[in-house]
């Protein structure tokens, strides 16, 4: 199992399913899976918090990995050869498997296109706006579409690696894993867990909305845009940029 890793990762996304991976335990004993990350190079890598990592492998020399886990990065400053390994090495992986916005960087290698794929609840907007040829699924905590399987929001990626590891060994080994590891979340056998973000913030005048990720602004929020005479709020400098560089994909209907 590798981890991806590029400036920003971030950690919750890929140290659950890593504990999932790490404690899976068989009737006789063994460990399946042999973990490792992966990085463009072996330099240091800055993720989320400020901690710094050190890949155990650059692309070029990492072992062909069964599964590849990507979590929320920064994709602006991912590396064109990582998107190039992905493409490549997912032909022969059992499961590439995003968690929260890592499913930004599938789409960016293209390998979600003609999928259903999720993310974060506060990016279901943007991931359809962006790649409009997948179809996000809301309110579910992962979706599996053959050999690509995407985690919603941070926690699901252990839900995702326990429904994986349930897929490659049967229930009960989940389930003991599950238990060593003390967490008591049952999305990974009830995807459907997530539904309270299967729809959208309501939209008022007093509560805007982001247009790019729906999270709802404050009014006097500072980050704005003015275009067509309307003034566009933002909930960061991210979705800014974002809407800066594409409009016609994220407007939404004006509210009185």
């Amino acid at each position: 199992m590798a981890v991806v890793l590029s400036p920003h990762a971030e950690l919750v996304d890929f140290a659950g399913p890593w504990g999932v991976f790490e404690y899976v335990r068989l009737d006789d004993g063994r460990t399946p899976f042999a973990l490792t990350t992966v990085a463009a190079t072996t330099d240091p890598v800055r993720i989320s918090g400020g901690m710094v990592v050190v890949p155990g492998h650059d692309v070029d020399t990492v072992p062909v990995p069964d599964i590849v886990v990507v979590p929320a990065l920064d994709t602006g400053k991912l590396a064109p050869e990582v998107l190039d390994w992905l493409r490549r090495v997912h032909q022969d992986t059992a499961v590439t498997m995003s968690v929260c916005n890592g499913s930004f960087v599938l789409g960016q290698a293209g390998l979600l296109d003609g999928r259903t794929a999720t993310a974060h609840h506060g990016a279901y907007h943007a991931l359809q706006a962006m790649f409009p040829a997948l179809t996000v699924v809301p309110g579910v905590r992962y979706v599996e579409d053959g050999r690509i399987a995407t985690a919603g929001g941070l926690t699901s990626g252990t839900d995702l690696a326990l429904r994986i590891v349930e897929r490659y060994f049967g229930r009960a080994v989940a389930q003991r894993t599950a238990t060593y590891l003390e967490y008591q979340g049952t999305g990974w056998m009830y995807p459907g867990s997530n539904a309270e973000f299967a729809e959208p913030a309501p939209v008022t005048a007093e509560q805007p909305a982001c247009p790019v990720c729906q999270m709802p602004v404050t009014p006097d929020t500072p980050i704005t845009l003015e275009r067509d005479g309307r003034t566009w709020r933002f909930c960061g400098d991210w979705c800014q940029e974002q809407f800066r560089a594409a409009p016609p994909r994220f407007a939404i209907p004006e509210v009185s």
